[in-house]
């Protein structure tokens, strides 16, 4: 059965202080681990991605970070930072919006398979244990060589779809 990871969804009622503490928790176990420093940029630009449960551009980023300091950092900056969030695993990059989403699961290393609202863009992060197999399978069928996956479904969440 295919599962969303639901201690996340922005519909489903749940702590997001805490939802966010956790996020960064697993941050810096992650980056402990791997022997990555987590500086406070890339601390405060995770904190950023996991406060909202939509995915949020660079330039996104860049706004509210020139709000909180007078020095409004270069991009080059948050697309640095970006970076080593995302190859951390913490963050996954969803193409089709050129935005950013944390990850529900940092500890382990996979590529994120996501349901997308295309009205109020909040983006479900889905199980991928049934996924990857199946993209796997036909890949070697096809004796095809898969070097990256990116599965983004565009649709409508219930909570737009009832207000419809």
């Amino acid at each position: 059965m295919n599962k969303f990871v639901l201690p996340e969804h922005p519909h489903c009622p749940h702590d997001h202080s805490q939802c966010v503490s956790d996020a960064l928790s697993a941050a810096e176990q992650v980056c402990e681990r791997a022997g990555a420093r987590l500086t406070a940029l890339r601390k405060r630009v995770l904190e950023l991605v996991w406060q909202s449960h939509r995915p949020l551009g660079a330039y996104d980023l860049l706004e509210t970070l020139a709000r909180e300091d007078d020095r409004r950092p270069a991009p080059p900056t948050v697309y640095r930072a970006l970076d080593f969030l995302q190859e951390q695993g913490l963050v996954h990059r969803i193409a089709s919006l050129n935005a950013f989403i944390g990850c529900a699961s940092p500890e382990h290393t996979h590529q994120g398979h996501f349901l997308i609202c295309r009205n109020c863009r909040v983006a479900i992060e889905l199980d991928q244990s049934l996924i990857h197999p199946a993209i796997a399978k036909v890949a070697d069928q096809m004796d095809f060589s898969v070097e990256a996956e990116t599965v983004e479904i565009a649709g409508l969440c219930s909570q737009c779809r009832e207000a419809a």
